[in-house]
């Protein structure tokens, strides 16, 4: 981020000289340029934070049959000297906000008793996402954020909120354009939205969660405004018939009843976040994700940041034959941000993601429209290397690992929970169901061990140039394709156990993404080989020859 301004002599605040006007890092005061000014229904926008508790207190006279209490009341009160309140500031904000793009530069200007001037250089940046939520789609509104790479790896930039979205839309276009962006590519839509996706939501959502959480939620709101949820008259007659009946046969309906109501929030959450769903390349160099049916959400990665892709199958998604995508790229924020705007692919095919995959990991002009076949001379990347990649295996050592974690962590504390409550409280069944438990759990944790054993793997498919590939994960397998490029430095990390087992654990650092990529449990021999085939000079200067 970069704040600029003149001296009154005419010299720069930052001490730079007229000579200093030829460096690429340094931004010149275009004064002939005009500012330009946000949408006035922003100020309207700004109201749209009241609908929760306006919500809330129609909910509390719901419950209580129109009788409000004076806590509502006083709810009612501060909601209206809040409404003044955020009015007045949101008029004063819009008539002091001011941007405009030069010819070096995007500045947007702001504030009323501190000015601030904020500028970021165009070369640096990286990406130009658009955001709209429900009430700004109803003023017909977006937010624009220009993001760029700050110096400790979080993403920086400018936001404007809020403009129309053909103003936004040419704004974007302007940016790209003298970012660098390119001309329009060539190449095809990588993929759009299909309906039938929606069969994949149940199997990725956290189902019982979400709705446990959900009504934790309504719980605890109605509580706050003084309404004891327990003696709401529905809620007191579910628990009473619940209670009176066979348990037997009131317990499974019950889980088939929240899993029904899971499913169909599934379901809502998923077309909420990717109705109209389309993946395309918006240039030559700009990846551009449009997703949102009532907040809508346009994210750009450029192609010069992207550093690999990975193709993730959580474990009930797997067993359907789908995967979700994720790009590995730069200057899309701190982790949190990153994780939810790297997702290029929903729960999908695992075909349409390997399609994917191809767009997103191959070179330009080398992507085929969908349907059709790839170039001559062009590998499917995405099939080369996610669909059967030759990967080298990991020691059995690493099997014997999960089985000891798996009865460690999850098998012996449950086995002896019940081993002593049975012998405090003197219940022989308790003990009978440790036993239970004990033979029953066995066998699955060395299944789920197996499994995860099986998709250990990593290897360098395609080449000195390719990609390095690394497989592992059970409950979410993932295959991650990093360019071998990207890889900044190597860690090894072993334990008193590992060694005594032969294993080490290597990681990938990576200015993008997790910015670090584990291989669990290889041979320990063989990982300060590997890391220099895959990045040769790296390691040289530790290596014995």
């Amino acid at each position: 981020m970069t704040t600029h301004g003149t001296a009154p002599d005419g010299t720069p605040p930052d001490g730079t000289t007229p000579n200093d006007a030829n460096r690429d890092d340094v931004i010149r005061d275009d004064t002939d340029v005009p500012w330009r000014a946000l949408d006035p229904r922003t100020i309207a926008v700004h109201c749209g934070w009241m609908a929760a508790p306006l919500a809330s207190l129609a909910l509390t006279a719901l419950a209580t049959g129109g009788h409000l209490g004076d806590r509502a009341w006083i709810t009612l009160a501060v909601i209206a000297a809040s409404f003044a309140c955020v009015t007045v500031a949101g008029l004063i904000g819009w008539s002091r906000t001011r941007y405009r793009v030069t010819a070096d530069s995007f500045e947007l200007r702001s504030g009323l008793f501190v000015r601030r001037l904020r500028a970021i250089p165009l070369h640096r940046v990286r990406n130009v996402d658009l955001t709209a939520n429900p009430v700004q789609r109803l003023f017909g509104l977006v937010v624009l954020r220009a993001g760029t790479t700050g110096a400790t790896g979080g993403r920086d930039g400018l936001t404007l909120e809020a403009l129309t979205r053909p103003a936004a839309e040419r704004l974007r276009a302007e940016l790209l354009a003298r970012a660098g962006g390119g001309d329009a590519a060539d190449e095809p839509v990588l993929s759009t939205g299909d309906p039938r996706w929606l069969r994949y939501a149940p199997l990725t959502f956290w189902v019982f969660g979400g709705v446990f959480a959900a009504v934790g939620a309504v719980w605890r709101v109605l509580d706050d405004l003084g309404v004891q949820p327990w003696r709401i008259g529905i809620v007191r007659r579910a628990f009473e018939q619940f209670g009176h009946s066979a348990l037997w046969l009131t317990v499974p309906l019950a889980l088939l009843a929240v899993a029904a109501v899971g499913s169909v929030g599934a379901l809502a959450v998923y077309a909420e976040n990717w109705w109209r769903y389309r993946l395309e390349w918006a240039d030559a160099g700009t990846l551009r994700v449009r997703r949102g049916l009532l907040t809508t959400r346009s994210v750009s990665i450029e192609r010069t940041r992207l550093r690999g892709a990975v193709l993730r199958e959580p474990m009930l998604l797997r067993a359907a034959g789908g995967a979700t995508v994720r790009a590995v790229a730069g200057g899309l924020g701190n982790s949190e941000e990153n994780r939810a705007r790297s997702t290029v692919l929903p729960p999908a095919p695992r075909a349409e993601a390997l399609r994917v995959l191809t767009g997103v990991l191959a070179p330009p002009g080398a992507v085929p429209p969908p349907g059709a076949q790839a170039p001559p001379g062009v590998a499917p990347v995405g099939e080369a290397l996610f669909d059967r990649p030759e990967l080298v295996r990991h020691p059995r050592a690493a099997l014997r690992r999960r089985f000891a974690r798996g009865m460690a962590w999850a098998v012996a504390p449950v086995t002896a929970a019940l081993v002593v409550l049975g012998a405090l409280l003197s219940l022989p069944v308790l003990l009978y169901c440790a036993g239970g438990f004990l033979l029953l759990a066995t066998p699955v944790a060395y299944a789920l061990a197996r499994d995860a054993y099986r998709a250990l793997g990593h290897g360098l498919p395609d080449g000195p140039d390719g990609h390095l590939l690394i497989r592992s994960g059970t409950f979410s397998r993932d295959t991650v394709a990093l360019a071998r490029t990207a890889v900044l430095a190597w860690t090894f990390t072993d334990t008193p156990m590992a060694r005594r087992a032969g294993v080490t654990t290597a990681t990938a650092a990576v200015a993008a993404g997790e910015e670090g990529y584990r291989i669990p449990d290889m041979a320990a021999g063989e990982a300060a080989a590997f890391a220099h085939a895959a990045t040769p000079g790296i390691l040289d200067e530790f290596l014995a020859w």
